[in-house]
Formats: C-alpha cells, structure tokens, sequence
C-alpha cells in the first residue's frame, strides 16, 4: 500500500507558508476551501449586502450634511456596539488588538472616508477610492512581509494606478485635494486594520469585530473636540436632524452588523475565488446611488477610469488556482 500526503500551497495575502489560501477582509483570515459554487439564495443575499454597502456611501453623506463627520460616525459605532456586545463574548484576544481594531477602523477608515465626503469628495468616488487599500496591501505584503506578487497582480496594479491618475486628474469639481488625502487615510488605516487583526490570531470574526467597535466612540469624540473645541459637540445636538438619525441607524444596523454578520458566513462557507469579486460591485453600487440621490455625474473620462480602476482591483484579488503536490512518500507492508 502506498501512502501519500499532501500539502496545499499558500499564495494568499498576509498568509505566507501556510496550509491555506487565505485573505482578509475587514482584517479576518478566512481559510479557503477549494472551488464551490455559490447556491443561489445566498448570491443573492451577497449582491444584496453588496448594494447596502455601497448606498452606505450615500447615506454617510447624507448623515454628514449638518453634523461633523467624526461626531456621526462615532454615533452610528456606539449604536452597533449597544446593546449587542452584552450579547456577544469576547473574544480570546489581548485588550490592545481589540482596543487598536476600535481606533483604526473607527477613526481611520470611517472617520476620515466620512471626513472625505464633507471634504469635496463624491460619495460614488469615495467608495471607488478606498479600494486602493488593496493596492496598499499589496505593496505592505511585498515590501514589508517579503511576500511574492505574480504577474496577474503586478499588471493590475499597474493598471489601476494608471486609472487612479486619470480618475484623479479628469476632475469635474467632484474631487479635491484634501477629500482625497482623507480617503487615502482610510485606505492605508484599512491595511493596517489586516495587520492589527492578523497580529492577533483571532478566529472569532464577528466578536473581534463588535468587541473592537467598542473603542472607536471615545476616539472619535475627542479627535472632533481636538480640532474644534467642546462646542461643536452642542453644536451637533442643535443641528441634528431626522436625515443624521435616519443615515446613522443605516449605518450601525443594516450596514454594520447585518452586513458583517452576512459576510462572515459567507466567507466561511466559500472559498475567496467565489468571495472577493462580489466586493467589486460595491463602488459599482456607491456610483449608482450617488447619480439617484445627489446628480453626482461623472466625465465620460471618469467613468472609463473607473472600470480600468475596478479590472485592476479584480486581477489582484482574484486568487491564484490552489495547487497540490506530493509531500512525502512512506511505503509501508500490509
């Protein structure tokens, strides 16, 4: 009888030689399972998630009009912590992983993308222009933690680069400096969030994710004061309205935790190749609803920019073929 082991060969983002093939989206490692097909309830409950995420775009812009975008964002995180963290575990994790998570993802990347939209940038090309995190990762895995990048990836970085200069440059007054400054903020903090979350080997994503959030209020708060003093805290109470309430429960409930709470299963139960293309349809998403709710029209040149954006994004996520070779070979006598 002849035995033969096997061992798959990892080519995933922040997983280097490891048995998997693994990614991180909003920091969690997911193991990937070969290929399967997506069963069709749940594509559509993914597409659906999807679609709140990118009119989430829209809707930070319309929380943000009267009340300081620091101020709205630490609501819409204080309203996903309470009351479901006193439902939810904790996770097995040192208190700095979780207390990091809260500041980065909540100051970091939703502080500063809120920031961007008040700043001059459309909520359609916000969306768009955080996707660069996955160019940041890219290039931090490379340089910083030594990893491979193969060809496929290296052209749609180039690619997407390219695009993001004309995207840029092609400007129709919904763009300006300082919005995407902010939102390249956000895109880096997104990559620091994967190296926070991988730092601490956590496996329990939805209550890393509820329990980190639990530290992003009190930052935020203060960031806002820092910059203007107690009296925009009055000033945002005086000027709260029923858009800022409405904008910032679609925030904490339909886009936080039912959509991480969706997509963490579905990340469980599918292997990336069926996954990470589905997060491609967020900007797509974000564009449209920009168009519907505020006439956020892009140039003819920026449009195209943006597809070139996107295929680009798509040949770096889009995994290598999971491959298998012989390990060892141990005859033994029946």
């Amino acid at each position: 009888m002849l035995m033969v082991t096997t061992v798959v060969n990892c080519t995933g983002f922040y997983c280097k030689n490891c048995i998997c093939t693994g990614f991180i989206d909003q920091g969690i490692l997911i193991q990937n399972k070969g290929g399967v097909s997506m069963k069709r309830n749940d594509l559509l409950l993914a597409v659906f998630v999807m679609a709140i995420w990118g009119f989430n775009f829209s809707m930070i812009k319309m929380g943000v009009t009267n009340v300081h975008p620091l101020l709205a964002t630490a609501a819409r995180f204080s309203l996903a912590v309470i009351p479901v963290i006193f439902f939810v575990a904790r996770p097995n994790v040192a208190w700095r992983y979780l207390v990091s998570y809260g500041f980065v993802f909540g100051v970091g990347i939703w502080g500063m993308a809120s920031w961007s939209i008040t700043a001059g940038l459309s909520s359609g090309l916000s969306s768009v222009l955080l996707s660069t995190n996955v160019l940041i990762g890219m290039a931090v895995g490379v340089w910083v933690f030594k990893e491979s990048a193969s060809v496929r990836k290296l052209m749609g970085a180039m690619l997407a680069m390219c695009a993001l200069a004309v995207l840029v440059s092609a400007a129709t007054g919904n763009v300006t400096v300082n919005g995407v400054i902010l939102i390249m903020v956000a895109a880096c903090s997104w990559t620091l969030m994967g190296v926070i979350v991988k730092a601490s080997k956590t496996t329990q994503a939805f209550a890393f994710n509820v329990w980190g959030m639990l530290f992003a209020p009190v930052p935020l708060v203060l960031f806002a004061v820092m910059l203007h003093g107690d009296q925009i805290i009055w000033q945002a109470i005086e000027q709260w309205d029923w858009n800022a309430t409405i904008a910032v429960l679609f925030q904490a409930y339909p886009t936080t935790l039912f959509g991480y709470w969706v997509w963490n299963k579905l990340l469980i139960q599918y292997p990336l190749s069926t996954t990470a293309p589905l997060t491609l349809l967020v900007p797509i998403f974000a564009l449209i609803s920009g168009y519907f709710m505020y006439d956020e029209v892009l140039s003819v040149a920026q449009v195209v920019a943006s597809v070139l954006f996107l295929v680009g994004i798509g040949l770096i996520v889009k995994p290598a073929k999971t491959t298998v070779r012989p390990l060892r070979e141990i005859k033994t006598i029946d």
